[in-house]
């Protein structure tokens, strides 16, 4: 080891979903939304005036924080705004997990939270899931630095409901509790609002997922006034502006446009139970997703081949070599096209 590396910060990085840009292929490896952004998008976009560009942004991103509140009937302090739901949630591991005892998750979860935790030196622990995948209240009702977990978990799909949110929360009142909701908007209940009856709660949302714009970086946090201004006197300490003018701009234009962000919700949700029809007549099994994506075990097949296979072919799902969930894949949901397309291959290359 070299003298200066003794003071060097090392970490296992997170390993996002592979990036392919092949003709042709059938990209459900990263949850992304297979629609496009809502119309308004584009239109304002193209009204952008480019000579603002030489110009800083709105460090407030108040036209954005603006409309969020407005279609959640909030108050502009109650919401939080950063690059992406990872940005949120990295400043609330920074903002609030600072205690020396351990933050909990779960085992099965997210792999960005043990990345943060590990990255700021935050100790923690990871409550195993049950047998089918479910997030047991009772290993929260513990001594804790805080609560963070995905709803609908992440790669399971598997809603908790909001009744045992809500005890994880009122048990912790000592701690804050974070719900991720990137996936909320396919089927689940959000916490949202439990933050009217609870201080130490925080729901963070993304743009990426139900508002097709992954490519955008919007993600935004719900909790009471005080909270939001912890988080944004870190934020501001750490990078004042944050979020461009573009990104402003397309995120306004997809908040006003509600109509259409229904519509290709429910699109998808149609697809996904249709597609867990179709895997089920296959030999799959999975628990109910409530996301848009499936994470599904085939009774004969491992995954591991079927993923090579699907690769081949250029039809790109996600495997996760990992303890518990090395004989899962996760699906995400396509246009219908797509998924009969993915139905039709598994269906030959099952009966082989």
């Amino acid at each position: 080891m070299k003298p200066w590396e003794a003071n060097i910060r090392k970490v296992v990085p997170y390993t996002p979903g592979e990036q392919p840009n092949e003709r042709g292929m059938i990209k459900l490896n990263t949850n992304e939304n297979p629609y496009s952004p809502a119309p308004g998008v584009e239109k304002a976009l193209k009204a952008l005036d480019a000579d603002t560009l030489r110009l800083y942004p709105d460090p407030t991103a108040g036209d954005l924080i603006h409309s969020i509140a407005a279609f959640y009937g909030l108050k502009d302090e109650q919401v939080f705004t950063g690059v992406g739901s990872d940005d949120v949630l990295a400043m609330c591991f920074l903002t609030f997990f600072n205690s020396e005892k351990p933050i909990l998750f779960p085992d099965i979860t997210y792999s960005f939270y043990d990345v943060w935790a590990d990255l700021l030196r935050i100790p923690y622990e990871r409550p195993a899931l049950d047998e089918e995948f479910h997030i047991r209240k009772e290993d929260y009702f513990r001594e804790n630095g805080g609560i963070v977990f995905p709803n609908p978990n992440a790669p399971t799909g598997v809603e908790m409901p909001l009744s045992e949110i809500e005890e994880i929360v009122a048990k912790n009142p000592e701690s804050i509790v974070i719900v991720d909701e990137a996936y909320v908007d396919f089927g689940a209940a959000s916490a949202l609002p439990l933050i009217e009856k609870y201080d130490n709660l925080l729901v963070v949302q993304t743009f990426s997922k139900s508002r097709s714009l992954a490519g955008m970086r919007i993600g935004y946090a719900f909790g009471n006034p005080e909270l939001i201004k912890y988080l944004n006197d870190v934020k501001y300490s750490f990078n004042s502006y944050t979020m461009d003018r573009t990104t402003i701009a397309a995120g306004v234009a997809s908040m006003e446009d509600k109509a259409y962000f229904e519509e290709c919700c429910h699109k998808i949700i149609t697809t996904r139970e249709w597609t867990k029809a179709e895997l089920r007549k296959l030999g799959f099994s999975f628990q109910d997703s409530r996301s848009n994506f499936i994470f599904a075990t085939h009774e004969s097949c491992p995954a591991k081949e079927l993923f090579t296979a699907l690769r081949e072919k250029h039809i790109y799902v996600r495997y996760f070599p990992k303890d518990r969930i090395d004989n899962h894949l996760r699906i995400t949901i396509g246009t219908d096209e797509e998924m009969k397309k993915l139905v039709e291959f598994l269906t030959e290359y099952l009966q082989k």
